[in-house]
C-alpha cells in the first residue's frame, strides 16, 4: 500500500480548496481598501491557514505564486499539493514514497479553487455594501492590530490589521453553519522560486500512471463518503459531526484504516476519490447553508433514522437521508423534529 496512499492522500486532501469558494457583492470602505491593498496587488502571498476557530486545528502552509499555490498540511506531513490553476490540475507528492500522482479538478472543484484565490486577495472588497465595521485597536498574536468585520448572506470575516503599515496580520472567518479558519503569519512579495510551484515531477520521484479525477460531485458522491464515514473510519458508526474541518481531521484516520485493511491499490484508489467528491458536494450544500446533520452516534443500517436532509436549490421539497443510505424526497412539514 505504498502507491496508493499517495492517492489517497491526493485525492482527500485536496477538497479543503472548495470549502473557501464565496461568492460577494462589491463595496469596500476607503479605510478597508488601504487593509486589503496588499492582498489585492500582492504578486505572492504567503501565509498560515489553520482549520477551525482556534489556535489547534489542522494548518495548512499555502505559498501562491501568480496561479500556483503550493500546500502542505500538518496532518499529512508526507504529502505536498502543487496547484495548477489555468490548467485546473494538481501534482500530489508523497515526499516520503517519493511517488507523485496527477489530480484532475476541472469542473466544479476547479471554479471554486479559483473562488478561493479570489477570496485571498479580494477578501473584503467584495462583501455587502454597508456591513463592514471597525472594532478598534487590540493586541492581536502580539501585535498591536486595528480589527475590521464584515458580513455576507452565509458568512462573516474578521480582518486584524497593523495600524501603521495597514498591512494583514490576521483573518478570520465563519462560513456557512460549521466552517471556520484563521490565516495569520502574511508575507506579500516574497521571492518564490519557481521550483516550489513547478507542475514537473521532480527528480527523484515516481509518478503514478493512473491520473486522478476530481471533478463535479453529485449527490451519490455523498452518500457514499457517509458509507466510508461510518463503515471504515467509525466503526459501523456515524460521526458526531461532518464537514470540512471534521473531514481534515479524519483523514489521518482513513489512511490509517486503509492501510490495516491492506485494500488493493485499485480499491484503496476508489475509497480516496469517493471520499473526497462526497465532501465536496457537502461544501457546496455549506455555502447554500440548506442543510441539516443528525447522525452523531446512528448505527449504518438504521433504515428509520434521517441522518441528514437538505434542500436542493429550487426545489421544493428536501431531499432525505437515512442511517442505511437510502434518500427520498420529504416535504418541508415532514422534516424530523
Amino acid at each position: 500500500m505504498k502507491s496508493p496512499m499517495t492517492r489517497i492522500a491526493a485525492a482527500a486532501a485536496i477538497i479543503i480548496v472548495a470549502a473557501l469558494g464565496i461568492n460577494y457583492i462589491m463595496a469596500p470602505s476607503v479605510t478597508w481598501a488601504q487593509v486589503i491593498e496588499p492582498i489585492l496587488n500582492a504578486k505572492t502571498v504567503i501565509f498560515d491557514l489553520i482549520i477551525g476557530g482556534d489556535e489547534s486545528g489542522m494548518t495548512m502552509h499555502e505559498i501562491v505564486a501568480g496561479s500556483r499555490i503550493r500546500r502542505t498540511m500538518s496532518n499529512i506531513p508526507n504529502m505536498t499539493q502543487i496547484i495548477d490553476l489555468d490548467n485546473a490540475k494538481l501534482l500530489g507528492l508523497d515526499t516520503e514514497a517519493k511517488t507523485a500522482v496527477y489530480v484532475n479538478i476541472e469542473g466544479d472543484l476547479g471554479d471554486r479553487t479559483r473562488n478561493y484565490i479570489k477570496f485571498v486577495r479580494q477578501i473584503i472588497a467584495q462583501l455587502q455594501e454597508g456591513q463592514v465595521q471597525e472594532l478598534g485597536e487590540q493586541t492581536i498574536d502580539g501585535q498591536k492590530a486595528i480589527g475590521f468585520v464584515g458580513k455576507g448572506q452565509n458568512e462573516a470575516v474578521t480582518i486584524w490589521a497593523d495600524p501603521r503599515t495597514a498591512l494583514p496580520i490576521r483573518i478570520e472567518a465563519q462560513i456557512g453553519q460549521e466552517f471556520s479558519f484563521i490565516m495569520k503569519n502574511f508575507e506579500f512579495n516574497a521571492p518564490v522560486d519557481e521550483s516550489l510551484v513547478s507542475m514537473d515531477v521532480p527528480e527523484g520521484f515516481t509518478l503514478q500512471k493512473t491520473n486522478l479525477d476530481l471533478g463535479n460531485a453529485t449527490e451519490e458522491d455523498f452518500v457514499e463518503s457517509l458509507r466510508i464515514w461510518a463503515e471504515i473510519i467509525g466503526d459501523g458508526t456515524f460521526p458526531e459531526a461532518i464537514g470540512t474541518e471534521s473531514t481534515m481531521k479524519a483523514m489521518p484516520t482513513l489512511v490509517q484504516k486503509l492501510t490495516a485493511m491492506q485494500v488493493t491499490e485499485e480499491k484503496g484508489t476508489q475509497i480516496g476519490i469517493g471520499f473526497a467528491k462526497g465532501m465536496l458536494f457537502h461544501q457546496i450544500l455549506e455555502s447554500q447553508g440548506q442543510w441539516k446533520y443528525a447522525g452523531a452516534g446512528v448505527k449504518l443500517g438504521d433504515a428509520n433514522t434521517a441522518i441528514f436532509w437538505y434542500q436542493p436549490k429550487d426545489s421544493a421539497t428536501y431531499r432525505v437521508i437515512y442511517g442505511d443510505l437510502n434518500v427520498k424526497d420529504v416535504a418541508a412539514d415532514n422534516l424530523p423534529k
